[in-house]
């Protein structure tokens, strides 16, 4: 009597499959800003000197979000230092581990027309946390420079409408805790200052490359597939 043993097998490749989903170098995630500053991400404002805001809730009267609500999305502006000042404002991501190939992408615009420019950049810190350092020049921990957008502060040069950035980790020296940070930096900004409007980020993901240990659990579930397709031929 033929026996088979497709069942078994098959829950094998199940249990191979399902732990290789697990195996993720970082914690995916997908924000698009609905309720303000998400839990567990930090605003730290090192403006000098220090203005009346921090990010804050899209404002829809300057320019929609680019996708969901009208409100959307985070906003930085001027009002983040006071009189002429040296802008900089922290959004800080959780701390997660990360490898090489772990990719952040978001969304940003600024004003059309503006006369004012405006620069943000992204930073990683390879200890994660929230260490900026406490002065307007300082990046702590964040030592990292991933992206500039804007760097010279050139007028027209922030773009003006929904525009996607994706920046690539690269030079770790294995599994990292680490953290991302947006960092609206302009000097001299402020209401009185020649730099400096509003901009928007949104849409904000992290994709996880997977760990090679992944790799290896799914060539485990096709060599499964096919000893699972030999066992039925031979029972045939």
């Amino acid at each position: 009597m033929a026996v088979s043993f497709k069942p078994a097998v098959i829950s094998t490749l199940f249990l191979a499959m399902t732990l290789s989903v697990g195996a993720a170098s970082a914690n995916a995630l997908t924000e698009g800003f609905d309720s303000g500053v998400p839990t567990g991400w930090t605003v730290v404002n090192n403006s000098v000197p220090l203005g009346v805001n921090n990010w804050f809730q899209g404002n829809p009267a300057v320019f929609s979000s680019h996708q969901g609500a009208p409100n959307s999305y985070l906003g930085s502006n001027f009002n983040s230092g006071g009189g002429v000042s040296t802008i900089s404002d922290w959004l800080i991501l959780p701390t997660s581990t990360y490898h090489n190939g772990d990719t952040l992408s978001f969304y940003t615009r600024g004003v059309e027309n503006s006369d004012y420019p405006d620069r943000l950049e992204v930073r990683f810190s390879n200890v994660g946390g929230t260490n900026v350092g406490s002065t307007a020049s300082s990046v702590g921990t964040f030592s990292s420079l991933l992206l500039s957008v804007n760097p010279d502060l050139d007028v027209g040069g922030y773009p003006q409408e929904w525009t996607k950035y994706s920046v690539t980790l690269s030079g770790l020296s294995g599994a990292t805790s680490g953290a991302f940070a947006f960092h609206y930096s302009v000097t001299d900004g402020g209401p009185f200052g020649d730099n400096s409007d509003y901009i928007g980020i949104d849409t904000v993901s992290v994709t996880a490359v997977p760990e090679p240990s992944t790799y290896l659990m799914l060539g485990a579930g096709l060599g499964l597939v096919g000893l699972a397709r030999k066992r039925k031929a031979k029972a045939a």
